[in-house]
């Protein structure tokens, strides 16, 4: 079963061009234990993934309350013109992954997303996905990997950073895993780095109650 499936580097503009198809160097690679067990998590809302949810996926989790999650149809996207279906295309796919679900933090106050990406089942490992995912992302930098664990689901995770105003650079959450009916990513970005810091309570939330559907 192929589930559903970008990013801010191609822009503000790109995500309003395609808001109309949401239907419903790297300086540290040492791998470690993930997460400090006293990160701060987002009190809970709504959870997706599960069949009849906004976002039916290989894995379920956790929403932060008041966040609006949305599935995104990638197929529709190709439906369109030859140039906007190349545009779409670079927007909705990042290395073995396509966007799969949007879920917006508007709603509760801050201006991000956190954007659930899905792959084909294959032999890659939740690493090599999480790896070739940051690789495909324009100025990504500084990346430190680790692993974590979540209930019977483990992954690999990241934080980097990519390109922000000036010279100043913007922090980035990413998980990965994988299932039987392919990979999942989770990211987490944001508009600046105070936003992504006041965003991550959500993003630990979605890891720490992540659990495979199959």
């Amino acid at each position: 079963m192929r589930y559903g499936v970008g990013n801010g580097r191609r822009g503000l503009a790109l995500a309003a061009l395609l808001a109309g198809l949401v239907t419903g160097c790297a300086a540290g690679d040492g791998e470690g234990n993930g997460g400090s067990a006293a990160a701060e998590v987002a009190e809970r809302g709504a959870s997706v993934g599960a069949a009849g949810s906004a976002c039916e996926l290989p894995v379920t989790f956790d929403v932060a309350k008041a966040w609006k999650a949305k599935a995104v149809d990638a197929e529709a996207a190709q439906d369109v013109s030859e140039e906007l279906a190349d545009l779409a295309d670079a927007f909705l796919r990042q290395g073995p992954v396509t966007m799969a679900c949007e879920i917006d933090a508007k709603p509760a106050g801050n201006i991000g997303f956190l954007r659930v990406w899905t792959g084909e089942p294959g032999d890659a490992d939740a690493r090599a996905v999480l790896e070739d995912f940051v690789a495909d992302e324009q100025g990504a930098a500084r990346a430190k990997y680790r692993s974590f664990e979540a209930g019977e689901v483990s992954g690999s995770e990241v934080e980097y950073v990519t390109p922000g105003g000036g010279k100043e650079t913007k922090k980035a959450h990413a998980l990965a895993v994988t299932t039987p009916d392919g990979p999942v990513v989770l990211h987490l970005g944001g508009l600046d780095n105070e936003e992504h810091e006041a965003m991550l309570p959500a993003y630990e939330l979605a890891k720490t109650t992540l659990r495979t559907t199959g």
